[in-house]
């Protein structure tokens, strides 16, 4: 390891200094022919020898700019375009530090002008659209989309392929205006080559009826439109790829596209045991990257942008094949289709030590756990957009899902009081077969009156589950206490037994309608609006589960009341409302509110004494502000008040005594939450000086906040319900600053710094005793990035996180921990056709629990060597090269402590190769751009 830090070291410092020399140009900008300063014109300099873009600014109300950067060139290629007006060319000589151009003057561009312009501008902003030409920034030769991305001012990818412009998240990408393989933005990124790039244009993300309407909203998300040389937009590319290695350790993968004009179809599969998705592969997460946001589920599945793909904790072996369709079938009418099969296989074995806390004591509870579980699921989308005329769109998008899995699951746990003493026990075996269908459809009109800005949108949506499962259950409980018969010396005792050996049959069917209706009216053409909105629910729910015992002969036939339940929800709600919203070129303000009218009704088809029917009234309200200080600097913030009704479970007086240990029974007199949420939020990108500061700041506060309420006996049986508490609340912020130090035009430092921070208050009980617990926490890290262009990247990243639980009763012990990660990337593209990265993390925990490991290197590394003209990749990956992959942690509460370790993958080695083709453009003009020049 030491030898790693030395080689990193020692590139810093070799490759830190260098001969290039400061330059700083200013000037104006006005029209020829109005005489009047020209705002946001494009100001940039190229190198005169590669026409590499060295920097890049706009102008300023008064149409002044001012160019500083650093280069070791004697003279650079200056250009001024505006749209509208000619693009203005300079030669301009870097002998002076500061270079004073004047006013320079702008003319009207002319169409019949015979004038060849041979260097386009690099950026050009379009009131809400920035679009950046692809030909002004130089990459290597096989570049991918994501590869491109990284090189744009403003523009930030992470490990992960999440992509910000100027601070604000990206989370739509679309190629000609069209999604391409359902909206997941890495599949996109990671797959189209930068060749078949034009240009890249960024606009403020809504939805199709948005779009259609010319509504403004929040700007706080981005998306992404690449698009397509009209040459590049037919033919046929992709990749295919397949590895092998140690411990029968595979993955294997490929994604075939088709492209016609406006019809694109795309094919891939994939599948692995190595807990990869799917689309991630050794050849240096070039081909099919991690999802761009991922949820895990407790069965071992988990998804990506709302897709299944299989997965979860222990060892996972995952399968999956999909399609996508996208096509123009008419001048009015789009279609985009995709389907998607996923499944996986995972065994998992996990351990847990948790320190229960009481108000006047402390117990403890011990577990071990192992599960197998197999998933598959089926999904489609289909989506048509029928655009009638231009003032009426219609949107159509019915989904369909279909899932089947199997769990085996084995635990035993065990409580222990203070003095460590065997308290209960139970063992408990079950395998459940779990079955579900959905069919979901919205459907969206749209309808445009006049060119003021009015319209009306009726949504409708309508979506229908059927589940089935199957239940196996076998297990036994034993409850210990103390020998009355001898107060000396007493010996514990068998006092209760409960053995369990049933069959349950579940089924629940979901219907929920929901519809809603706005009209826009304007008050002042395209600024000023009042809508008026009314929303209407209807969620209908049944849930039978069916349990019986052995009857002694192997059959279940004998019927348990009080494990089984059969229940029918309801919960349907209407909301009239009205909103005003204000839109300037700099600031916006919306405020509204809306009146709920909610009725929840739980019928118990078993016990029909339990029937319970609440109805609730309440008020929502919420207000927002955006001010754009210029167009690097924004501010916004925002108020919401959320009223929330109970949930039916937590209603419904049913004593629930699936585990006999935890007897759970719900509150009919419970009351609906109200939280008031505020938010603020500061992003400031200067590209100019390479800069970013990004700070975000929100508090929740909560009344009549439902919480569980617990009573233990002294065998450490438990019986919970719920209520209400006041007194909650939630504050959390972060800060963070990025300067980015540009050496010269192939090396740059990125320097980061930040922090998080909460604090919190939960009021909660504990055996009958409310409590308060306040924590709170701080989170700072530091980050940097060395970048010599096409020949190293290094880049460090350390937080150190700090937490503190603090308790109002004195039988609780505040509690402080603190947990240090450190994280080291490295890329080196020495010697030609070679990639080495390493992905270095060490955690560091040292307030584990004893027989957990506090600390742990992990070490990932991956060399890969191009072949084929650089079609092929030949990958040798090493996974957890120091054999020290731990997920050892511990969670705090304000009730228990607990640390877990659970079943990890672990060391293995793995020799891959990837093969892409690429038909789309005429041949032999794939990369022509892509050339790079070293100094």
């Amino acid at each position: 390891m030491k030898y790693l830090f030395l080689v990193i070291t020692f590139f810093c410092l070799t490759f830190s200094f260098s001969q290039s020399e400061d330059f700083r140009i200013i000037g104006s900008i006005k029209s020829i022919d109005e005489n009047v300063p020209l705002e946001s014109a494009t100001v940039h300099v190229e190198r005169v020898k590669d026409s590499t873009v060295i920097t890049y600014t706009i102008t300023n109300k008064e149409g002044r700019f001012e160019l500083e950067d650093k280069s070791n060139d004697e003279s650079v290629n200056l250009f001024v375009s505006y749209v509208g007006y000619k693009t203005y060319f300079k030669k301009v000589d870097l002998k002076s530090e500061v270079i004073d151009l004047g006013e320079i003057e702008m003319e009207v561009s002319n169409a019949l002008d015979e004038v060849v312009i041979k260097s386009a501008a690099p950026i050009t902003i379009k009131k809400d659209t920035l679009e950046f030409n692809v030909k002004s920034f130089k990459t290597k030769k096989d570049a991918t989309v994501e590869d491109l991305l990284k090189q744009l001012p403003g523009v930030e990818v992470d490990d992960e392929g999440k992509i910000r412009v100027n601070g604000k998240e990206v989370n739509k990408i679309l190629v000609n205006g069209k999604p391409f393989f359902g909206d997941d933005p890495t599949i996109t990124t990671k797959n189209l080559t930068k060749d078949i790039i034009e240009k890249i244009q960024v606009v403020d993300t809504k939805t199709k009826s948005e779009a259609f309407t010319g509504e403004t909203v929040d700007g706080e998300n981005k998306t992404i439109n690449l698009t397509i040389k009209e040459e590049n937009n037919k033919g046929v590319f992709g990749r295919v790829a397949a590895g092998g290695g140690t411990d029968e350790r595979y993955e294997m993968a490929g994604m075939l596209n088709y492209f016609d004009n406006d019809q694109r179809i795309s094919v891939l599969a994939g599948g692995n045991n190595i807990n990869s998705p799917g689309f991630s592969f050794g050849e240096i997460r070039k081909m099919f990257g991690g999802g761009y946001s991922m949820s895990m589920s407790s069965n071992g599945s988990f998804t990506i942008d709302g897709r299944s793909f299989g997965g979860g904790e222990g060892i996972v072996k995952s399968q999956n094949v999909g399609a996508n369709y996208a096509d123009e079938l008419s001048e009015t009418t789009d279609i985009s289709a995709d389907y998607f099969h996923s499944g996986s296989s995972s065994e998992n074995k996990t351990a847990t030590q948790r320190e229960n806390i009481l108000p006047d004591s402390r117990y403890y509870t011990n577990s071990l756990s192992s599960s197998y579980n197999d998933s598959d699921s089926h999904s489609a989308n289909i989506g048509f957009d029928i655009e009638v005329d231009s003032t009426f769109l219609i949107n159509i998008d019915p989904s369909f899902r279909y899932s089947i899995s199997k769990n085996t699951y084995d635990r035993y746990e065990e409580s222990l009081n203070d003095d460590k003493v065997l308290t209960n026990e139970s063992n408990t075996n079950s395998f459940v077969e779990n079955y579900a269908k959905n069919f979901r459809n919205r459907i969206s009109t749209t309808k445009r009156f006049g060119d003021k800005g009015a319209f009306v949108r009726v949504n409708l949506t309508n979506e229908i589950t059927a589940r089935n499962s199957d239940d196996y259950l076998t297990s036994q409980t034993n409850v210990y206490g103390e020998d009355p018969n001898d107060i000396n010396n007493p010996d514990y005792v068998l006092i209760d037994q409960v053995i369990r050996d049933q069959f349950t049959e579940g089924e629940g069917k979901v219907n929920n309608f929901s519809s809603d209706i706005r009209y826009r009216l304007p008050i002042i053409k395209k600024e000023f609006f009042i809508n008026f909105d009314y929303e209407y629910n209807r969620d209908k729910s049944t849930n039978r589960r069916s349990t019986f015992d052995n009857d002694g002969t192997g059959n279940f036939n004998d019927f348990n009341t009080d494990l089984s339940t059969d229940f029918e929800y309801l919960n349907e709600s209407m909301a009239p409302g009205i909103s005003l919203s204000y839109r300037k070129e700099k600031w916006s303000a919306r405020a509204g509110f809306d009146y709920i009218f909610r009725t929840l009704e739980n019928i118990d088809l078993l016990r029909p004494e339990l029937n319970i029917k609440r109805r609730f009234e309440a008020m929502e309200s919420w207000a927002s502000f955006n001010y754009r200080f210029n167009p690097k600097a924004s501010l916004w913030t925002s108020y919401r008040l959320n009223n929330n009704p109970p949930q039916l479970e937590q209603l419904q007086p049913f004593a629930n005594v699936t585990d006999p240990l935890n007897t759970v029974v719900g509150n009919p007199n419970l009351e609906p939450t109200n939280s008031h949420w505020i938010s603020l939020g500061v992003n400031a990108f200067d590209w100019q000086k390479r800069t970013g500061f990004y700070s975000y700041f929100s508090a929740n506060f909560i009344n009549n906040q439902v919480v569980s309420k617990t009573t233990i006996d002294e065998n450490f049986v438990r019986e919970t319900t719920y209520a209400n508490v006041n007194g909650n609340y939630r504050i959390n912020g972060n800060l963070d600053y990025s300067k980015d130090v540009k050496i010269d035009s192939l090396r740059t430092i990125k320097l980061g710094v930040g922090a998080f921070g909460e604090l919190s208050k939960n009021i909660n009980f504990n055996n009958d005793v409310q409590y308060a617990s306040r924590v709170r926490s701080i989170s700072p890290s530091a980050s940097l990035t060395f970048t010599w262009k096409d020949i190293l990247e290094i880049r460090p990243r350390y937080r150190i996180s700090f937490t503190k639980n603090q308790y109002d009763i004195d039988d609780f012990e505040d509690r402080e921990f603190a947990f240090h990660d450190l994280n080291i990337k490295t890329a080196l593209f020495l010697p030609k056709n070679f990639e080495w990265r390493n992905d270095i993390l060490y955690n560091y925990n040292p307030n584990i629990g004893a027989g957990f490991q506090k600390s742990a290197w992990f070490w990932n590394s991956t060399l890969a060597y191009s072949v084929l003209k650089d079609n092929g990749t030949v990958t040798l990956k090493v996974y957890d090269l120091l054999n020290q992959n731990t997920n050892a942690r511990r969670t705090a509460t304000q009730n228990y402590i607990q640390d877990s370790q659970s079943t990890v993958l672990e060391q293995y080695f793995m020799l891959s190769f990837s093969w892409k083709f690429n038909s789309l453009g005429k041949k032999g003009e794939s990369g022509g751009d892509d050339v790079f020049f070293f100094d």
